[in-house]
């Protein structure tokens, strides 16, 4: 039922559905307001199925209000409404804590505040049109992600992010509620990143992010958690989106597979080879050509009684041969690659992929059942030849073809995943979530590798394993339940339980892992909330079954025994509305690690420093004895986006100290100590709906830290070695980053025209990463300084369209 109509020629329909926050059962009769629309009211209800429909609405950033008898109120702020495609905003109420006849004023949700019921502290929503919003961001969900208090970017050549100081490798990524493989181009066996991210945010509904004590249903997680959900395709009407750009030429379509069941279909197809870049001289960290490409689909069929089954999947594929031989003379060798080494040839791949079935359903107007089965693989291989070359009249001369093979690797690892989820509302003022989250590995990782060593004339030695895997197995299961309880209209309990069980070995199992959350809510306008938990993770599974080189036969694994490492952590937060459409978030936190794998001989190696860059990771006998801790202090003032500007400001001080076998309390990696983020966002909208934004990211943080060189080991080995005993006694120079954003958005009838040009590192700032051993290096220093990313433009061309 619309309530009013516009005259205005550049319109769009917004449609949705809502749906109780706890059961997920339909609402039916909620008013549904535009909020700030120019012309007349518009408004409407949502019929028996919970569905709403907003036809004419004008285009540009709308605001709706969701309103219900008995229910908090919902704001849905900054939906951006084009002439190319529909919009779908749905919406979830949470049951009011006051009775019926009681005068209360009730706010509506806070902007950001996550999906997920169950979490008090360190958690928030992000909207898709976030990943695009933001300056440098690219659209991807980890570098989105490094804008927000507590969380950075582990380097610009990748979107591994380090979390409260912790590993990289802490993080979580789940998708539909399983756990998926690291969905990232050119990843590398034990990280949680990469250069390029496989997701494309055309596809994701909005989701939540986690940075700390996360609600029990999240296992397996030490550092932080991306919940990504992925939406439905349009069930009403055909529409499709193209994309041309330097990262890649995208194509994706939507639509109804039968409009009078509501069916759908979602797909989407990205390839790329950033030959672009390379024809235009733009530096991106190497002279090579990277290729890749991702896609996804999602069938949705809507089944009786409220319920749907969905097949989806997503997946892509990534190449690139770094050759060095041909490399003429030593001044080719001034700007080191970001991606390789220069003493060898090498040719890496990596795919990804997942695919799964989605089944909800209603049980009743209190109960809520879900279940996800999934399939997924990855698969990592390289292979590496040695370069040995002198120099004669400034040029380069091989002496060995053809070149000796020194490295060879294929690590695949399968997996079969379920979750399975009920929640039920004992009563309005109780909720009550369970469920179970197990996979089913299988492993597949063979690797060989030859020794060259310079004494001072090259010695090529035997082929040795590393690791061989075949046939082994192992299951992870983790089961949980939890509960929110309200005290009132102010107070509220969450509590929760859960297990983790990895049959690798017989220690890799914790029985009993508490969370607990208290919210307390003196006013409509502020909040404050502790959330503690008790928090364990696997390791990487390589790990596990890296053995003793042996010649000819099989390695010896001596670490197939390690058991989980775990991190208590506790968090303090104050969140308060300051003035219309302002949030002040201040959160502190203390985290003890403890189970830490450290080197079982004295050393200052801890696994608390893996887990980012291209280099794998080859430890000795390793033992759960490793300790660390992290405290900070995290401050976040945002403006939602009104008025035609935004901004996000976010700060962090903290300290993150570990401890090796040797006792020595140290600097971990990723103790920068401080780190700053600040956002600015301008539209200026024009006739029938055109907009200009403009954005601007600044960002400063403190240097990671590393040791001294080795120079005599360095010489021998051909690469970097570090002297121990200095692990981390060095900081490298502040991190500093400007970027600017402009696109413009042109709305024709029916069809988007949208340009848009990032502008990365704008002030070409030269940012250390790391050393790299460099031995033909025409300075004849072959230690030299590895810099980030320089400045980096990146423009696309969309065109969004309706059939």
């Amino acid at each position: 039922m619309t309530l009013g109509l516009f005259g205005q020629t550049a319109t769009q329909t917004i449609r949705g559905t809502v749906v109780d926050k706890e059961s997920k059962f339909p609402l039916i009769g909620v008013n549904v307001i535009l909020v700030e629309a120019e012309g007349e009211l518009k408004g409407t209800v949502t019929d028996p199925e919970g569905v709403y429909v907003l036809e004419n609405v004008p285009v540009g950033r709308r605001a709706l209000e969701f309103s219900y008898l008995g229910y908090e109120k919902v704001l849905q702020g900054n939906i951006v409404v084009t002439s190319g495609k529909e919009v779908i905003v749905d919406a979830e109420l949470e049951e009011s804590a006051v009775e019926f006849g009681t005068e209360v004023i009730v706010t509506a949700q806070s902007q950001g505040d996550a999906r997920n019921e169950m979490a008090p502290v360190s958690a928030r929503q992000f909207s898709v049109e976030e990943t695009d919003r933001y300056a440098g961001s690219r659209g991807d969900p980890g570098r989105m992600a490094s804008n927000f208090a507590g969380v950075q970017g582990a380097d610009d050549s990748r979107n591994d992010i380090v979390i409260r100081g912790n590993s990289p490798q802490g993080l979580l990524w789940r998708f539909e509620g399983v756990n998926i493989p690291n969905p990232n181009h050119f990843a590398i066996s034990g990280t949680a990143g990469g250069p390029l991210t496989i997701l494309n945010n055309k596809y994701l509904d909005n989701s939540d992010f986690f940075t700390g004590a996360f609600p029990a249903e999240f296992g397996n997680g030490i550092a932080g958690v991306f919940d990504l959900r992925m939406r439905n395709g349009n069930a009403k009407r055909h529409e499709v989106s193209a994309q041309l750009g330097f990262l890649g030429t995208e194509l994706f379509a939507e639509g109804p597979l039968t409009r009078e069941k509501k069916s759908s279909y979602l797909v989407s197809y990205r390839y790329s080879t950033l030959s672009l870049f390379s024809f235009l001289g733009i530096k991106v960290g190497t002279d090579a050509i990277p290729k890749y490409q991702d896609g996804a689909f999602r069938l949705n069929f809507p089944t009786k009684q409220g319920g749907s089954l969905a097949l989806w999947g997503i997946g892509g594929r990534s190449r690139i041969e770094v050759i060095k031989s041909d490399l003429e003379s030593p001044s080719e060798l001034d700007n080191p690659d970001l991606y390789s080494e220069s003493d060898r040839d090498q040719i890496f791949k990596s795919e990804m992929g997942v695919v799964g079935l989605t089944y909800t359903r209603p049980l009743n107007i209190s109960s809520f059942f879900k279940a996800t089965f999934s399939a997924s693989t990855q698969f990592i291989k390289a292979d590496h030849w040695k370069i040995i070359r002198h120099v004669e009249n400034d040029r380069f001369v091989i002496d060995s073809l053809p070149l000796p093979r020194i490295l060879s690797y294929g690590m695949r690892e399968s997996k079969y995943s379920a979750y399975l989820s009920y929640n039920t509302k004992l009563s309005k003022l109780t909720t009550l979530k369970a469920g179970l989250n197990t996979d089913y590995f299988a492993f597949a990782y063979v690797d060989s590798f030859r020794t060259v060593l310079f004494n001072p004339e090259p010695e090529i030695g035997d082929w040795r394993v590393r690791w061989d895997t075949r046939g082994k197995n192992a299951v992870l299961l983790q089961p949980y339940i939890q509960l929110k309880h309200r005290i009132g209209e102010k107070f509220s309990i969450l509590a929760g339980l859960t297990s983790l069980y990895f049959s690798l070995n017989d220690q890799s199992f914790s029985p009993v892992e508490p969370r607990l959350g208290l919210v307390y809510e003196p006013g409509p306008t502020q909040r404050i909330s502790l959330g503690y938990g008790l928090h364990s993770q696997t390791l990487p599974p390589y790990i596990y079954f890296y053995g003793k080189e042996t010649i000819n036969r099989d390695p010896q694994e001596h670490n197939i025994d390690l058991g989980l490492y775990k991190s208590h952590q506790v968090v303090l937060s104050y969140d308060r509305s300051v003035g219309k459409g302002m949030r002040l978030k201040l959160e502190a936190y203390y985290q003890s690690l403890f189970n830490i794998p450290v080197e079982k001989k004295t050393s200052a190696f801890s696994l608390v420093n893996s887990g980012s860059g291209f280099s794998r990771l080859f430890p000795d006998t390793l033992v759960n004895t490793g300790k660390a801790r992290n405290y900070g202090f995290e401050v976040t003032l945002e403006r939602h986006f009104s008025g035609g500007y935004y901004f996000l400001f976010t700060g962090s001080l903290f300290d993150s100290k570990y401890r090796g076998s040797d006792g020595v309390l140290r600097n971990t990696t990723y103790n920068g100590r401080v780190a700053l983020n600040g956002i600015f966002a301008r539209e200026f909208t024009f006739a029938k709906g055109s907009a200009l934004n403009t954005g601007i990211k600044l960002t400063y943080a403190g240097g990671r830290w590393r040791g001294e060189a080795d120079r005599e080991a360095s010489d021998q080995n051909q690469e970097i070695i570090y002297i121990d005993q200095t692990t981390n006694s060095i900081q490298l120079r502040p991190y500093f980053r400007g970027d600017l954003k402009i696109s413009y958005r042109w709305n024709r009838p029916k069809v988007l025209h949208e340009f848009s040009i990032d502008l990365v590192n704008l002030t070409n700032y030269q940012n250390l990463l790391y050393l790299t051993y460099v031995p033909d290096h025409p300075s004849g220093e072959p230690v030299q300084e590895t810099y980030q990313l320089r400045f980096l433009p990146i423009f696309y061309y969309k065109l969004d369209f309706s059939l």
